[in-house]
């Protein structure tokens, strides 16, 4: 497994989501996700990505007991700040001091460990200013109960304003073929600050691995919802998995290898360095994901692929 630089952390350049372990994507298996988790470890991806509110607390938990004993091997990153106890129509996106360093001690109780390696703010904060979130998560720095810290989904402006209060290692927005908010969001300043990117649902929340039946999403699964996969979008948006699926054929591989494939290949593009945390809770995508890795794809492909990002349909919530 290769090692990328996320500013001063180094990790394995490619890592593991693990929120479909516990809750989103239908049903779920403790067993078959720790198997997972193992498996991930010996193929050298080490970069594990959880947070406080899948499963409300339970991916945290199967997280810590799927790294009991080899907690030295992982770069462990977990998220804070969405508080779902008013039930999620409710949601209240957390930033107050207080709240930080509780939200960090409960994670660490929930992981068994006593240090988070990179620790992210899930999303902007509605009830404290940035200024105030980040210099809470400083003081974990400075506590050593977090080593870095991240933002995920900001903007420029956001990123510059957090950066000056405490040093950003990483932010985790979504960015696919399919999903390329990012590029024109926040990347200036992650370029300017030298701040490391970690794309989540590099495939496209499944739906780019050309595997997913539409008609046939669990009552679980969020997708049945989700404007992108419901209705008349998600049939224009199979238009997208074809492209895809021509050009995997075409090369003798999966299409969920050639997304992936898309995203590595944008590295040099945007001058940011990057590590895609493909979540999945079965060993079978998992390795297939690994195999990634060793994928390039030729300049007559990336045309092919380049244009889908603006044929997409639906919004991503």
């Amino acid at each position: 497994m290769r090692t990328t630089t996320l500013g001063q952390f180094t990790v394995s350049a490619q890592g593991l989501g693990c929120m479909g372990m516990s809750e989103w994507y239908g049903a779920t298996d403790w067993d078959e996700s720790i198997a997972t988790i193992h498996r991930a470890l010996d193929l050298g991806v080490t970069f594990i990505d959880t947070a406080d509110i899948y499963g409300a607390g339970h991916n945290e938990v199967l997280v810590g007991r799927g790294i009991a004993g080899r907690r030295d091997e992982v770069q462990l990153a977990t998220k804070f700040g969405i508080d779902r106890s008013g039930g999620d129509a409710h949601r209240i996106i957390r930033g107050e001091h207080d709240y930080v360093k509780r939200a960090c001690e409960s994670s660490l109780t929930r992981l068994g460990v006593d240090h988070i390696d990179l620790y992210y703010l899930h999303r902007p904060p509605q009830t404290a200013e940035i200024e105030e979130t980040v210099g809470a998560m400083s003081e974990l720095v400075a506590e050593g109960k977090v080593r870095h810290l991240g933002l995920s989904e900001v903007s420029n402006d956001l990123l510059r304003r957090a950066y000056a209060v405490h040093p950003i290692t990483a932010v985790q927005s979504e960015y696919s073929l399919w999903t390329r908010d990012p590029e024109t969001d926040a990347m200036d300043a992650m370029r300017e600050l030298g701040v490391g990117f970690v794309p989540y649902s590099p495939l496209g929340r499944g739906f780019l691995t050309a595997t997913v039946d539409l008609t046939a999403l669990d009552d679980r699964d969020f997708r049945r919802r989700n404007p992108r996969f419901a209705g008349e979008a998600g049939q224009k948006n199979l238009a997208i998995v074809d492209a895809v699926r021509k050009v995997a054929d075409t090369k003798g591989v999966a299409p969920a290898q050639v997304a992936l494939a898309w995203v590595y290949a944008q590295q040099e593009r945007l001058g940011i360095s990057l590590a895609p945390i493909p979540g999945t809770k079965r060993v079978k995508w998992l390795e297939q994901n690994v195999a990634a890795l060793d994928i390039t794809l030729t300049a007559d492909e990336l045309a092919i692929l380049d244009p889908l990002g603006s044929q997409v349909a639906g919004a991503r919530y």
